[in-house]
């Protein structure tokens, strides 16, 4: 296999098994790919090791430790790199995995909130920044 391809399926399934760890699909994504570092079964070692990434991905993004969350890719990437290496086979595999599961990661630039632990009576904005704004919220009654 050419070192290019190798090189694009390796960083394209690195990043889309990191992006993953945070959608409702990471169960069936975790089996997906422990099976395919297990060699067709699902390795219990492997889940419990993509498991371990999920949870310090989760840990990072919840810091804004954009660095950490681009080591751990770096890792995977690895990992993919040394499995195609010791066997081409995987490479459909790797190809058949992130055709199904890169319709379920969510758009570039898109973002999911959820707001729980009460109700809100009235607007809720979400910003990264916001400068020379002011808000001069009116009172809105509760629903009866």
């Amino acid at each position: 296999m050419e070192t290019e391809i190798v090189q694009e399926l390796v960083a394209s399934g690195a990043t889309t098994l990191v992006g993953l760890m945070a959608t409702e699909a990471w169960t069936q994504a975790r089996s997906r790919f422990a099976a395919l570092f297990g060699r067709g079964e699902t390795d219990e070692a492997e889940a419990a090791a993509l498991e371990r990434s999920r949870a310090a991905v989760t840990r990072a993004r919840e810091a804004g430790d954009t660095e950490a969350v681009n080591d751990l890719t770096g890792t995977w990437r690895g990992r993919l790199r040394e499995a195609l290496l010791e066997n081409p086979e995987v490479a459909r595999e790797l190809q058949a995995v992130l055709e199904e599961f890169r319709p379920k990661l969510p758009a570039p630039g898109s973002v999911h909130n959820t707001i729980s632990g009460g109700t809100v009576h009235g607007m809720v904005i979400q910003a990264g920044t916001v400068n020379g704004v002011s808000y001069h919220p009116t009172a809105v009654p509760p629903p009866s």
